[in-house]
């Protein structure tokens, strides 16, 4: 059914049930994967690796750590550029790999280390999945960078024959990648031309976000100018127009307790927490310690439709503690929200391997 306005109590829902998020059970690893289009790849590990706690919010005690690196591994999911896809998705992203050095200028840096570039393809070949520091540097042209990527010409290659479909990440070593050929790891697809292929990946975000500020890239790290897919609508409250997954409407809502990791889909868009969730939230592990207001890596805590506090916890294994410092209340906490909240804390302690310590 077609819909023009929307209460904010309804769009909270839909984008809480399209984040996998509400109280449906969810089958496995994949099928959170499908929903969300992709699972973040951050290894902080300041309570556990994003894609590991996304998974886990969804899926409970079946899902166990690693898994996600299993199934990448196994071939099941493909990673490309810190994100990890289905496999089934790889035909909508092969056009885009073969432009990309072109698109993104790259070009100009790959063209004049050929041989730098042909050597690491060749050792690859020869030896078997490497990580970057089992591969020697040999450029000719060190990567222009102004700070960051200094002298990482290895890491820096490596990451663009990954963009560009030449090699395919197979596992990690500690923090570092693995990396393969791509023709020994990804299968024959038939390619989706470009102009598809965006539509189709603008429908897939859609679908994993529920409901989008209309007009804007809201995830340009993995897709700019996102096209104007769904049905647009209003938000009582919220300002600006937005367009909605038309199959979200008028759905039933379940909702339950989780804390989210700070690379959460539901999270990701801080004009969509404000206006539609009234949730002031920043990841702060960059600021400096006196300026953080809910701690280095606050976890936003969700209760039915609601973004209510966040926890300031942080895993210790070496310790065997998850030490919880304190929790925000964005709203005063009734006893059943306290007890939820705290249920959650207990969960996320047991599925690390570690007890709980209250400040």
């Amino acid at each position: 059914m077609a819909r023009s306005r929307l209460s904010l109590e309804e769009a909270r829902q839909i984008a809480v049930r399209a984040s996998v998020l509400d109280a449906t059970p969810v089958a496995d690893l994949e099928s959170v994967v499908r929903a969300l289009a992709m699972l973040r790849v951050e290894l902080t590990p300041a309570v556990a690796p994003a894609a590991d706690h996304i998974a886990w919010v969804r899926l409970g005690s079946s899902y166990r750590a690693g898994d996600a690196d299993r199934a990448l591994s196994e071939g099941r999911l493909f990673e490309r550029d810190w994100m990890l896809r289905p496999m089934e998705d790889l035909a909508l992203f092969t056009a885009g790999m073969r432009t990309w050095a072109d698109r993104t200028g790259a070009r100009r840096w790959m063209e004049p280390n050929a041989r730098f570039r042909r050597a690491i393809l060749d050792r690859i070949a020869e030896e078997g999945p490497l990580t970057s520091r089992d591969i020697p540097d040999g450029a000719a042209v060190p990567w222009p960078s102004s700070g960051w990527n200094n002298n990482r010409n290895v890491s820096m290659m490596l990451q663009c024959l990954h963009m560009s479909g030449d090699l395919a990440v197979v596992g990690r070593r500690g923090r570092l990648r693995i990396w393969d050929l791509a023709e020994n790891v990804f299968p024959e697809v038939e390619e989706v031309p470009v102009e598809e292929a965006h539509r189709i990946r603008s429908e897939r975000i859609l679908t994993a976000f529920g409901i989008v500020r209309d007009g804007t890239s809201i995830v340009p790290a993995e897709l700019h100018n996102v096209d104007l897919v769904g049905e647009p609508v209003t938000i009582d409250g919220a300002p600006g127009k937005w367009r909605v997954d038309p199959s979200q409407l008028d759905r039933e809502f379940d909702g339950r307790t989780a804390l989210l990791s700070p690379f959460d889909r539901l999270v990701t868009d801080r004009e969509r927490l404000a206006h539609v969730f009234e949730f002031d939230y920043l990841l702060e592990m960059y600021k400096p310690a006196e300026e953080r207001l809910w701690g280095q890596f606050a976890l936003p805590i969700l209760h039915n439709d609601r973004l209510v506090g966040k926890v300031d916890a942080r895993s210790e294994p070496k310790r065997g503690v998850f030490s919880v410092r304190a929790v925000h209340q964005d709203e005063p906490f009734t006893p059943a929200i306290r007890d939820a909240v705290d249920e959650q804390i207990d969960s996320l302690a047991g599925w690390l391997g570690l007890a709980v310590a209250r400040a």
